[in-house]
């Protein structure tokens, strides 16, 4: 993540636009294979596979074991460095009574007794050789971590020297593992929840129409981001406002395509797709005002601990809805686990990954916008896989929906920029203007009638 910080404002915004479309792809693939599992596969357990995928993050935690600098961050000082010597393996005293240099440690010297620095006499000895024995060990001191950052600063070339101060702020700035595990058992539950009424949604109705719901949570972000704000990107406009707009709009559009051929009902699982959707946009909004860029927090760490809770605080779910019957426990068959543990590998831990990082390179409102885009994938998959075809109203949907997706993509890019504010402040200026003008018309007028009024009456 920290070579993401060398990247410029619009290379960023670029990447995360590309990570949130691959992340589309992936996710139109999820759905379709969910579908399978509920269906084909006849293994309809919303609960059992959202506990499996989610309880899958935990694989990131094999992190602490295979990349050092997760470790570092557990072996921290009270000053925030680790203080070791490499030769020694030992850790030095946090004492420092010179405040230059740190406690003495002592490690064993590597010599060749034939080369340690002894002196031969031949005229002396008559030929033998004297040598100075050596103590064995050698007293190490440290340069205090205060002085030393200066100092190895100091050495560096000024592109070089820069670099790592930036690399330095990055790092000191880094949430620390116990907030980490705060933010991810604080959003766990939150985000099990978006994700088991999105599994529900998929258990009752098509891909296509759970998608098209589930799309409705830009209106929410833009919403929850306008009283949570957590940068420029998602501060609130009116040009924002018109595209989410122009986007349910789009969104009703292709809705009213797929109603067709549902037979004009409505669709059971329509409001668990609006609470998933809902929620969605609150886990995403809370947590980039908790954290407002990616370097700031490791994001494969944080879903490694939201797996880890999930697996500890949710098993009863299974005691509650086995009991009340609303979802009886089975095993799965390997089948049925290969297709699952393949959709929670990709279409779980992996998109997920992705799709926060995204959000983060880019916006809040642009990363659920981007959902949007899934509407029209799953329905052309839909369309290439079952062989469905759709009437006029899907094409003619899915362009505000990607008109929509990209205004936004612009508006969140130029932050400043809100057109149809400005469309709207020329418009009210020419409209007094122009009642001014005719003002002014009206008053020569009358001005006109009376000056001949009096010319008449002389």
């Amino acid at each position: 993540m920290l070579g993401l910080s060398r990247l410029g404002r619009t290379h960023r915004f670029m990447l995360g636009i590309i990570i949130l479309l691959i992340v589309d792809v992936i996710w139109v693939v999820s759905s379709e294979l969910t579908s399978y599992i509920f269906r084909e596969a006849n293994y309809s357990k919303p609960f059992f596979t959202t506990y499996v995928k989610t309880v899958m993050f935990s694989l990131y935690l094999i992190g602490f074991i295979v990349w050092k600098p997760w470790r570092d961050q557990c072996c921290f000082t009270r000053n925030g460095f680790l203080n070791l010597n490499a030769e020694a393996g030992t850790v030095s005293p946090p004492a420092e009574p010179d405040p230059m240099l740190g406690s003495p440690i002592y490690v064993p010297v590597k010599y060749d007794s034939h080369a340690s620095g002894g002196e031969s006499d031949d005229a002396g000895s008559g030929g033998s050789c004297r040598s100075v024995r050596f103590n064995n060990l050698s007293e190490v001191r440290q340069l205090s971590d205060t002085y030393a950052l200066e100092h190895n600063l100091a050495r560096l070339s000024y592109q070089a020297s820069v670099e790592a101060t930036e690399r330095l702020s990055i790092l000191q700035n880094r949430l620390p593992i116990k907030q980490v595990l705060k933010l991810a058992c604080l959003f766990c539950v939150l985000w099990f929840f978006a994700n088991y009424t999105y599994q529900i949604g998929l258990e009752q109705t098509q891909p296509a129409v759970v998608n098209v719901l589930s799309s409705t949570s830009g209106l929410f972000t833009l919403i929850c981001a306008a009283i949570f704000p957590s940068g420029s990107g998602d501060r609130f406009t009116l040009s924002k406002l018109v595209a989410v707009v122009i986007s349910l709009g789009g969104i009703a559009m292709v809705c009213k395509s797929d109603m067709k051929l549902e037979g004009g009902k409505v669709p059971v699982g329509a409001i668990w797709s609006l609470v998933s959707a809902a929620l969605y946009s609150f886990y995403l909004v809370l947590i980039k005002r908790k954290v407002d860029n990616e370097d700031k927090m490791d994001i494969p760490m944080f879903f490694g601990f939201v797996g880890m809770f999930c697996m500890l605080l949710l098993w009863p779910g299974f005691l509650i809805l086995n009991g009340t019957r609303e979802e009886v426990f089975e095993w799965p068959k390997n089948q049925q686990w290969m297709f699952i543990l393949i959709n929670g590998a990709i279409g779980t831990v992996l998109s997920e990954f992705l799709w926060l990082l995204g959000c983060f390179l880019t916006s809040s409102l642009v990363g659920t916008l981007s959902l949007s885009l899934v509407i029209p994938m799953s329905m052309l998959a839909d369309g290439a896989v079952k062989s469905v075809k759709f009437g006029v109203w899907f094409y003619v949907g899915s362009i505000p929906i990607i008109v929509s997706f990209v205004a936004v993509s612009l508006l969140t890019h130029w932050d400043s920029w809100d057109p149809v504010l400005l469309a709207v402040k020329k418009s009210a200026q020419f409209l007094l203007r122009r009642k001014g003008l005719a003002r002014v018309r009206e008053l020569d007028r009358e001005q006109a009638a009376s000056l001949i009024t009096e010319e008449s009456h002389h």
